[in-house]
């Protein structure tokens, strides 16, 4: 398989930081008190698209957060656990999650139309600057 590069962005930078990994893409907010277990990393928000999915060491893109203000700390409780996201891109940044993402070291940026990602593109955030890769044939 050979691997091209897709599309990239300029991004705002919310957290600073770079990385590479695999992308899990909801087209729903994300709201991470009940939503996500932070002793696991999975989805547990009964019916959302990623339900089941785990969040671990994959760019989570999703539009925005939702919820309670203790998110903050599943996110913080994730990077604890060793299961937190490699990354978080959402098209518009909202306080739950962007306090969550500096308090546990988590890059994340916002601004990008997050319909050019899908789940299982390769991602490498570098600053302000986010890069999508797909595979193909």
């Amino acid at each position: 398989m050979n691997t091209v590069s897709r599309s990239s962005f300029t991004a705002r930078i919310i957290k600073s930081g770079c990385a590479d990994a695999l992308a899990l893409v909801s087209p729903e907010p994300i709201g991470f008190l009940g939503g996500v277990d932070g002793k696991t990393g999975n989805v547990t928000e009964r019916g959302h698209p990623l339900e089941g999915a785990n969040v671990a060491g994959k760019v989570l893109v999703f539009p925005t957060g939702k919820g309670s203000t203790v998110g903050s700390y599943v996110l913080y409780e994730l990077a604890a656990n060793g299961l937190a996201p490699a990354a978080i891109i959402n098209e518009e940044s909202e306080p739950i999650v962007a306090v969550g993402a500096i308090i546990s070291n988590i890059p994340m940026v916002d601004q990008v139309p997050i319909d050019g990602i899908e789940t299982g593109d390769r991602v490498r955030i570098e600053g302000a600057t986010v890069t999508v890769w797909s595979s193909s044939g």
